[in-house]
């Protein structure tokens, strides 16, 4: 690929890694609950199911959902069930407060985080079409494909861990404010109706 098509991929993943989603939400909600070293874990998971999604559409998977409506709604609808699960989880954790009035957000372990992660990433089917759609516009047809496909997964991988730190920090601001237990049930039911309404529109995802 030519350099000037090499930077139409950067701006074009900058653009589509910023935009909020489940996984960003995720990213960040997590940061303020637990800190930044604890969302590394969840940052982990999440870039582990990207990369291996984007592989898999590389393998003819996209097109295997493309041909098959089955096979992606089933995925769709697993992905849709298990964000609301996340969702509803979020809305009753209790909003509890040591007595220094911080908030009493006990760590998780860090597989749990990463399997965390790793699912809300790997629940969007329409992310394997997505990439199946997009990388093939990059690469040059005349030249070796897997090197450029290299190219363009570190690349897309460092500018995703960019929005990932970008969030997490924000998520850090956040904190010092959920020290109040009100504010933390806010956040809690924020956080909580959003994972539900990216259920909801995953559910009404059409193939």
């Amino acid at each position: 690929m030519t350099l000037h098509t090499w930077w139409l991929f950067v701006m074009m993943s900058f653009v589509v890694s910023g935009t909020p989603g489940p996984n960003m939400l995720l990213v960040m909600s997590s940061s303020a609950r637990h800190g930044i070293r604890q969302a590394l874990a969840v940052m982990a998971g999440c870039m582990t199911a990207l990369m291996l999604m984007m592989g898999l559409s590389a393998a003819g998977l996209g097109a295997l959902l493309q041909a098959s409506p089955a096979v992606f709604d089933a995925l769709r609808w697993i992905g849709a069930a298990y964000l609301v699960y996340l969702g509803v989880k979020s809305w009753r954790a209790p909003a509890v407060t040591r007595a220094d009035d911080a908030p009493a957000m006990p760590s998780e372990r860090g597989a749990a985080l990463f399997r965390r992660g790793f699912l809300v990433a790997a629940s969007n089917p329409k992310a394997i079409l997505f990439a199946a759609a997009f990388l093939p516009q990059f690469i040059t047809l005349s030249a070796p494909r897997l090197p450029q496909f290299m190219i363009l997964l570190l690349t897309f991988a460092l500018i995703e861990g960019g929005w990932y730190m970008a969030y997490a920090a924000g998520g850090q601001r956040i904190a010092v404010y959920l020290r109040r237990a009100r504010v933390l049930r806010l956040f809690n039911r924020v956080t909580g109706g959003v994972f539900v309404g990216f259920g909801a529109l995953m559910a009404a995802l059409r193939h």
